[in-house]
């Protein structure tokens, strides 16, 4: 994800100064155009917008805890991670302490939408800051909603990514359901996707990853585990009963070992063995 928005952004004709652990990404990226930096650190002591995509709110925290200090006063951190209301809200904390701004702002769409500046992006944060992000945003978007304060991005990603967990599944059975019955899996989505029953799932996944058994979205196993995990965290840390998604995450988390963590989500729809 952070590798296709770092190339919309040298497209658009923006200077760029990265890191990533992984040389041969820092390579990549260096080929495009960027400036390869040695550390985050380096990064965080040129850049007036800093961008982190990274895979879990423990690498927010562990990054932001290492860079802090060389973060300069009046800039902004933008996390676009799938991370956790309360670390965007620690970490906003720490900004005003030290005189940046961090913005939670992870994204859906996947690789595929990374790649061409269509992502959608949910916003939490101080509004003049994301305001003032409006041309760098534009670039990495198709669309930007904010919904609220610090920490408001973070869950509400959460809550989308789980109701696409649950829409995976619950098609799933949809389909296998009208196949008993004799319907043809795209004469049954047809159908739905005219109807109420419809969703992002019913209406994209399933026609461009699953019908056709590419499985490529480019969104492993591993990472919606994870944000289904999320939910359930958050969930019980607020109070929230979840008794119809219960079910679902136990789907997720301990019923589909025959799927490992590297295949794609998609995969889900995969019945046991």
């Amino acid at each position: 994800m952070g590798g296709g928005m770092a190339r919309q952004l040298l497209a658009a004709g923006y200077s760029l100064c990265c890191f990533d652990p992984r040389a041969e990404v820092l390579h990549e990226l260096s080929e495009a155009g960027a400036e390869p930096a040695a550390s985050a650190n380096e990064v965080a002591n040129a850049a007036q917008v800093i961008i982190l995509s990274l895979p879990k709110a423990v690498f927010v925290e562990a990054v932001m805890s290492d860079i802090a200090a060389d973060i300069q006063p009046g800039s902004i951190v933008l996390d676009t991670s799938t991370s956790e209301p309360a670390t965007s809200q620690r970490m906003a904390a720490l900004g005003e302490q030290r005189g940046f701004t961090f913005v939670d702002g992870p994204v859906s769409g996947g690789p595929a939408a990374a790649n061409a500046g269509t992502m959608t992006m949910l916003l939490g944060g101080d509004r003049v800051a994301i305001d003032t992000m409006k041309p760098v945003l534009d670039v990495l978007t198709a669309k930007t909603v904010f919904v609220g304060g610090s920490g408001a991005g973070h869950a509400a990603k959460i809550a989308n990514n789980m109701l696409c967990a649950a829409n995976l599944v619950l098609v799933a059975e949809a389909v296998r359901l009208g196949e008993s019955c004799g319907v043809q899996a795209q004469d049954l989505l047809e159908g739905v996707n005219a109807g109420s029953g419809r969703s992002g799932v019913s209406e994209v996944n399933f026609p461009k990853w699953v019908l056709n058994g590419a499985f490529d979205s480019g969104f492993t196993m591993e990472l919606m585990r994870k944000d289904v995990g999320l939910a359930i965290k958050l969930a019980q840390e607020s109070g929230v009963e979840l008794a119809g998604f219960k079910p679902i995450a136990d789907v997720w988390l301990t019923d589909s070992e025959h799927v490992p963590n590297s295949a794609d989500f998609n995969e889900i729809v995969k019945p046991k063995p």
